[in-house]
């Protein structure tokens, strides 16, 4: 369906997609629902014997009989429609069609008896999710912009076909931002996506609709792209996990962008999860398929076993407490603390971190990112002028279209006060060919610098955390902007390994702000601290390049040591009488499908 260009066109688009949306996830519900009415909410015996099932478990039970995959999609379908009508996560749903791929539609009670590829069925059942920039053949990929909608993709992208050859259910597709550049996930083509834990708030972005859904247990698995951060961000938000691998480790040739052909800053597809035994198994199972033969642009390397906790030697962490742009919230900073702490409550090497120049090297990531002005992003909205990017996008193209000497004066203004953001005003201009392969030179110097930095402290792993804030309410990423991902992004630019991994939530009695502290970030943070009790803080654990494997394993070795430090201040807490009680706590004991884990948030 082609619309025009005129003024109405891009409302009429938008009108339409949302209008073909509900009736596609109204006949999703009547053909899985229509025989049997009854609540959309799970039953019992469907929560425990289902729902509760590890992705390892749904595929076991799947391939030997004891479930079919109709029964996984007609319980996670109901979940999805549930998060869907809380969080409005879902561009797109194929509920019926995920069962008639042929891995899927050629199951049969009483054994998996049929190989589909060299993957074995490897993920039969398997309930996964995929952001609107994802080709799935017959479908949109709007990536947020109308201009976009009636053009569905002639081919399914490399992931997609690896998974339907594996069995799995590609149940849906989750909402991003117009343009993919945004704090926030909302466009005119779906709305606003609402966080699930507090629906006045934002799950991030741009892979914002995903970790949605999979924080509501509509999905096992979600999709998404990350460039600076767009998985892990909407992770820490959501209280959901997600590894970013470098570049060329995950299948990402069919994933759309709005900045097609960037080669300065690697755009990588990378999963989330709503626990790490899923995320492992996922992660090992998608290698395991070779997506090297699906895929091109993979590298065919196969899964590296690597089993931190039996070795049992000590690991060296470097903590990087900042980002050298934007201090941490205290939020954020005790969740990195309550890590810190637990790893060297077992014998673990916990050392600060000086990385290398990061200012420096944030200055040329922005540079390449942005190396054409921000005109490719915006030359994709709708002509009509009616279409707009987030808030936070559009500061940074306004600043592209300052005057130079009108970006010198207020460098000169902000110098004393802001370097970091003074100079990006001097410098956050369209690039030459020759100003772009300069910035690149710096980057690759940048990496070494980096490597060597690494390798002098003989680390392990780098901590730190994947935002300055949780969570923050709808409307407000203008306030925060764009340069506060600095934190992830950082690791897009150096293609390391990065992951997060959900430690704590909010706590409005213990992480307030100390007094005279009050600006920008500091200042919403202050402001919203009260509605933030209970949101997600996560914690990012790094490697380095290709290390994906071991980074997956380094946050099992961080999720248990924290499991266990929390466990013995209970133990002392509880052996101290109760009259000479100082230390406080607030303890929620967390049940997971695969396991059982403290959150803690301590009060001195």
């Amino acid at each position: 369906m082609i619309f025009s260009f005129s003024p109405s066109a891009h409302q009429r688009a938008c009108a339409w997609k949302q209008k073909e949306r509900q009736s596609r996830i109204a006949s999703a519900a009547e053909a899985l629902y229509a025989s049997s009415p009854h609540s959309l909410q799970l039953t019992q015996q469907e929560e425990s014997k289902l729902h509760a099932l590890s992705l390892s478990d749904i595929v076991s039970q799947c391939r030997t009989g004891t479930i079919a995959p109709s029964d996984v999609m007609k319980v996670y379908g109901k979940k999805c429609l549930q998060a869907q009508e809380a969080t409005n996560c879902l561009s797109d749903v194929m509920f019926e069609e995920s069962l008639r791929t042929p891995a899927v539609s050629s199951w049969g009670p009483g054994g998996d008896t049929v190989e589909t590829g060299s993957n074995e069925r490897s993920l039969l059942g398997v309930p996964v999710s995929i952001k609107d920039t994802v080709d799935i053949e017959g479908h949109d990929s709007t990536i947020g912009y109308s201009r976009n909608i009636g053009r569905p993709a002639s081919s399914s992208s490399a992931i997609v076909r690896l998974l339907q050859d594996a069995g799995a259910l590609v149940l849906a597709k989750t909402t991003a931002p117009a343009g993919l550049i945004g704090l926030e996930t909302q466009s005119h083509v779906f709305g606003v996506t609402r966080n699930p834990h507090n629906t006045a708030f934002t799950p991030a972005g741009s892979s914002g609709g995903g970790a949605a859904l999979l924080a509501s247990g509509g999905s096992k698995i979600d999709i998404g792209s990350d460039i600076g951060g767009s998985v892990r961000i909407p992770a820490h938000f959501c209280g959901v996990w997600s590894l970013k691998g470098s570049a060329g480790r995950f299948p990402n040739w069919g994933n759309r962008t709005s900045m097609r052909g960037l080669e300065g800053v690697p755009i990588v597809s990378s999963p989330m999860a709503g626990t790490l035994d899923d995320l492992e198994a996922f992660w090992k199972r998608v290698v395991g398929a070779r997506p090297w033969m699906y895929d091109h642009t993979c590298l065919p390397i196969p899964w590296r076993p690597v089993d931190l906790q039996q070795e049992g030697r000590k690991l060296k962490w470097g903590i990087m407490w900042d980002d050298a742009t934007i201090p941490s919230t205290p939020a954020c900073r005790r969740a990195l603390a309550t890590v810190a702490n637990a790893l060297r409550s077992q014998g673990h090497e916990v050392v600060d971190f000086s990385p290398p120049n990061l200012a420096e090297g944030l200055q040329i990531g922005y540079k390449l990112l942005f190396s054409d002005g921000g005109k490719q992003i915006a030359s994709q909205l709708h002509p009509s002028g009616e279409e707009a990017i987030s808030p936070a996008a559009k500061g940074i193209l306004s600043l592209f279209g300052l005057p130079r000497f009108v970006k010198n004066i207020l460098a000169y203004f902000l110098e004393s006060i802001d370097p970091f953001t003074a100079n990006i005003y001097r410098t956050m201009h369209p690039l030459t060919v020759l100003e772009e392969r300069e910035e690149t030179a710096k980057r690759e110097e940048y990496k070494r610098v980096w490597y060597e930095r690494w390798a002098d402290e003989g680390l392990d792993f780098v901590l730190t955390v994947p935002f300055p804030t949780p969570a923050f309410e709808i409307g407000d990423q203008e306030e925060v902007t764009l340069m506060s991902v600095g934190y992830t992004f950082l690791f897009n630019l150096i293609d390391y390994s990065a992951g997060v991994m959900p430690v704590t939530n909010v706590d409005r009695a213990v992480d307030a702000l100390p007094p005279g502290v009050a600006k920008g970030v500091y200042h919403l943070y202050d402001r919203r601290l009260e509605d933030m009790h209970g949101l997600p803080v996560g914690v990012q654990v790094v490697g380095r390049r290709l290390e994906e494997e071991k980074v997956l394993q380094g946050m099992r070795v961080a999720e248990r040591a924290v499991a266990d430090y929390l466990r013995e201040c209970v133990f002392v807490y509880l052996s101290i009488p109760t009259s000479a009680r100082r230390l406080s706590f607030q303890l929620v004991f967390q049940n997971s499908r695969s396991h059982s884990s403290f959150i803690s948030r301590l009060s001195f």
